[in-house]
């Protein structure tokens, strides 16, 4: 038998880190962060428990790669979403509700994704996350921005205070009033992305 090209290993590779990002996801979202080990993940990914070690140096590092690889995912579609448009304001408003989408749709796990965020290890730059600012940075470059990369962390900056707010246990802030503020600071019209429903109150009203 012929060795693998080094194009079909890297294939494979890139499929078993797949499987171990969604099998991440799911079981943080089913069981929560310390209910799930890393041989659980190896076991719903079908892959060896070693393999896990071998890509991610650790369990939070591999959570925050697969929250981040959920999140790039769910932005793409959501900018793709049809009726498709290329118009600036209407992309950064489907970014926004993207991201507080998540945080509405599915709190456990972007909770612990957060709480992870603010332990000692702090923010990972994963290949998985620079996937996603990149995305973020071309919407803030179609809406017209003249810094894409100081707005875009802001704009990094003011989802993930939302987000937080959104799942800040005992004083959660509504996801509708979040999005109205975030949608005054960058001039959009309600009605653009996804809106939830009514709007509310204008804020400071």
């Amino acid at each position: 038998m012929s060795p693998r090209s080094p194009a079909v290993n890297e294939e494979l590779r890139r499929r078993s880190i797949e499987r171990l990002l969604r099998a991440t996801v799911e079981l943080v979202d089913e069981r929560g962060y310390e209910a799930t080990t890393l041989a659980d993940i190896a076991d719903r990914a079908g892959t060896a428990r070693g393999l896990v070690s071998y890509y991610f140096p650790g369990k939070r590092q591999l959570l925050q790669s697969a929250v981040h690889r959920l999140m790039h995912l769910e932005l793409a579609a959501c900018l793709e979403r049809e009726p498709r448009t290329r118009e600036g304001h209407d992309l950064l408003a489907r970014a926004i509700d993207a991201v507080l989408g998540l945080a509405r749709d599915r709190p456990r796990l972007m909770r612990t994704h957060m709480a992870g965020i603010l332990t000692a290890e702090g923010f990972i730059q994963c290949p998985e996350q620079q996937r996603l600012a990149a995305l973020l940075r071309d919407t803030m470059t179609r809406y017209g921005s003249a810094d894409p990369e100081t707005d875009y962390r802001l704009l990094r900056a003011l989802l993930m205070g939302s987000v937080v707010a959104i799942l800040l246990p005992g004083a959660p802030m509504p996801a509708e009033r979040l999005r109205a503020e975030l949608f005054q600071r960058y001039a959009l019209a309600w009605e653009l992305g996804f809106p939830p429903g009514e709007p509310p109150p204008a804020p400071g009203v």
